[in-house]
C-alpha cells in the first residue's frame, strides 16, 4: 500500500489505549528490519527520519526507500520527518511525500513555538500530513534537580492546553524527564507521570514520547565484550515506558536500541569473522539483531507482557 498519514494510526493507537512505535533509520539495513518487524508483528509503524538522516543518504533515496517498503508491506507505514527545525526543509519533506512531520520549535520562547507550529500545520493539513510539535526541553531528570529547575525545562501543562488549541496539532511531544542517546540519566531514571496525567487531560490529543530507548544490558554488554566504549549507558526501563502509555503516550520513539543492535553484532561478526569482506556477512546480522529488538518494542507497546 502507499504510505499513510500518521493521523488515523495515532487516533487509533489513542482509542485502543496503547502506542505505536517510531523506529529512526539511515539506511537500507536498518529500514528492511524495521519492515521486516513490522510485517511480522501484524503492526503499523512510522518510518522515523531525522534531518541529519536526510543530510546523509538524501532526500529522494529516503523517500524512495520508504514507498518501495510500503508497496511491499502489509501493515500501514508513516514516514516521518523528526525533530524538523529547518522549516524549507519541512516543505521539501512535504513535497517529496513524507506523510508525518514534527516541527521541533521546542528551543524557541513559547509564542515563536506557536507561531512557526501553527505555519507547518496550515502548509501540512493541505497535503493531509499529520504535524507533531514539541514542548519544553528534552533532559533527562537528575536526582538533586530542584522543583524549579524542573519546571524550567520540562512541559508547562496549561501551554500545552493551549499550544493545542491554537495550532491545531496532531500530536504533541511533552519533555517529562527523558532525554536523547544511550547516556539518559544520572541516577535512577526518573519520569514526571503525573505531568504527563495532566497533559493528556488538557489535551486529549495522542502524545510522543521521545528519547525513550532501553538500552538494554545484554547489548552493551557484547558491544562492549567487543570493544565498544558505552561506560554508564543508560535507557529508560521498558515498565516505566509502559506506564507511560497507560497514562496517555500513544507513540513511543526508538534509536539508539536499533543502533546499539546494529554496533553490537557488526563488532561481533568482525571480531569473530577476521576474514570476511562480504558487506552482506558482515551487516545480516545486524540487520537480524535489530528486527528483533524492534519486535520486542512492538511487543511492548502494545502493553504485551
Amino acid at each position: 500500500m502507499a504510505l499513510v498519514s500518521g493521523r488515523e494510526i495515532l487516533l487509533e493507537a489513542q482509542r485502543q489505549g496503547r502506542a505505536v512505535g517510531a523506529f529512526n533509520f539511515t539506511n537500507l539495513e536498518t529500514l528492511q528490519a524495521i519492515v521486516a518487524a513490522a510485517e511480522a508483528e501484524k503492526a503499523s509503524v512510522f518510518l522515523a527520519v531525522s534531518e541529519a538522516a536526510i543530510s546523509y543518504a538524501g532526500l529522494d533515496y529516503i523517500v524512495g526507500l520508504a514507498r518501495t517498503a510500503a508497496a511491499r508491506t502489509s501493515p500501514a507505514l508513516v514516514l516521518h520527518l523528526d525533530h524538523g527545525r529547518d522549516l524549507a526543509l519541512i516543505r521539501k519533506s512535504i513535497a517529496a511525500g513524507f506523510t508525518s512531520v514534527m516541527i521541533d520549535a521546542s528551543h524557541l520562547p513559547f509564542e515563536e513555538n506557536l507561531r512557526i507550529t501553527r505555519q507547518v500545520v496550515e502548509l501540512a493539513y493541505a497535503r493531509d500530513v499529520s504535524v507533531e510539535a514539541e514542548l519544553g526541553t528534552l533532559k533527562g531528570i537528575e536526582d538533586n534537580v530542584s522543583v524549579a529547575e524542573r519546571d524550567a525545562v520540562l512541559v508547562n501543562p496549561g501551554q500545552a492546553q493551549q499550544f493545542k488549541a491554537e495550532t491545531g496539532i496532531d500530536s504533541l511531544a511533552p519533555a517529562i524527564g527523558t532525554s536523547h542517546g544511550a547516556f539518559k540519566f544520572q541516577g535512577e531514571p526518573r519520569l514526571d507521570f503525573e505531568r504527563l496525567k495532566q497533559v493528556k487531560a488538557l489535551t486529549g490529543i495522542p502524545l510522543v514520547l521521545h528519547g525513550a530507548s532501553s538500552v538494554p544490558d545484554e547489548l552493551i554488554t557484547l558491544a562492549t565484550r567487543y570493544g565498544a566504549k558505552l561506560k554508564s549507558a543508560q535507557g529508560v526501563p521498558l515498565p516505566m515506558i509502559q506506564q507511560a502509555i497507560k497514562l496517555g503516550i500513544n507513540k513511543v520513539n526508538v534509536d539508539t536500541d536499533l543502533r546499539l543492535a546494529w554496533l553490537a553484532h557488526v563488532r561481533e561478526t568482525l571480531a569473530e569473522k577476521p576474514g570476511e569482506f562480504d558487506q552482506r556477512r558482515i551487516l545480516g546480522p545486524a540487520r537480524d539483531a535489530m528486527t528483533e529488538v524492534v519486535r520486542a518494542r512492538i511487543r511492548a507497546f502494545r502493553l504485551e507482557g
